[in-house]
């Protein structure tokens, strides 16, 4: 994010929804390390991440992430950069699956990126310029058997980001998403060494990706640099799903 060639970045406010931990709380750093203003919103245990701020905010209740976004906005000022990472997972195969917890998981993950990113337009809209990224998922791009739920609402999101990326591109707000393939957080400590194996052996690159890689994508389509990207969907995922 600079002013242009050879010149230093301009600082922004970020916000990074769900940013306690794991691909979230790689992205505050790296933006934090980028010079920066981040605050993140986590729904239990607030981050350790000094000189973040941290705003309690459940994204399935658009009263609270209006409150959240007031209070950056007190604290940091306005919105310019929107990384919509929180999420959840309720797998199961589908005729074990009921409605409530197919449609928790759509309120989580894709209803909740369209409350952020319809919060977060208002100011980018006045200030002719912002950056929205969302948190997909290589298996919103070629599904995934126990988790009808989560692909459907990972996929869900690429046409929400299209959607948005045609309606706001007049004001210079660009909106993408970035896929993860497998990357190694909490979750994948607790695979079994022959489960990780089989990963392994899924992905081309041969390992899982790392959370800063996928947080050095989100950082890039948030710069200057990306100015020309929206409505593009980048798979972050060790080739896993190309020529999808």
């Amino acid at each position: 994010m600079s002013d242009g060639p050879g010149s230093a970045p301009v600082p922004r406010t970020v916000l990074v929804t769900g940013g306690n931990r794991g691909i979230g709380l790689a992205c505050a750093r790296r933006f934090q390390a980028d010079g920066h203003q981040v605050a993140v919103t986590y729904r239990s245990d607030p981050p350790t991440a000094p000189g973040v701020m941290a705003v309690r905010c459940d994204v399935t209740s658009s009263e609270e992430v209006d409150a959240a976004f007031t209070a950056i906005e007190a604290e940091l000022g306005p919105v310019e950069v929107l990384v919509s990472n929180a999420g959840v997972t309720r797998d199961q195969l589908v005729l074990r699956m009921g409605e409530d917890d197919f449609a928790a998981v759509l309120d989580a993950n894709l209803t909740g990126g369209f409350r952020v990113a319809k919060r977060a337009v208002k100011t980018m809209m006045r200030a002719r310029w912002g950056r929205i990224v969302f948190l997909g998922s290589v298996v919103g791009l070629t599904g995934q058997a126990g988790q009808a739920n989560y692909a459907a609402s990972k996929a869900g999101l690429s046409g929400l980001a299209r959607s948005l990326a045609r309606e706001f591109a007049s004001r210079s707000i660009t909106v993408n998403v970035v896929a993860p393939g497998p990357i190694a957080t909490d979750m994948t400590d607790a695979l079994t060494e022959a489960q990780k194996s089989a990963i392994h052996t899924a992905v081309p690159l041969g390992r899982f990706g790392a959370p800063e890689e996928v947080a050095a994508a989100i950082a890039f389509l948030a710069s200057d640099a990306a100015a020309y990207i929206t409505g593009a969907v980048l798979p972050v995922d060790g080739g896993m799903a190309m020529g999808v």
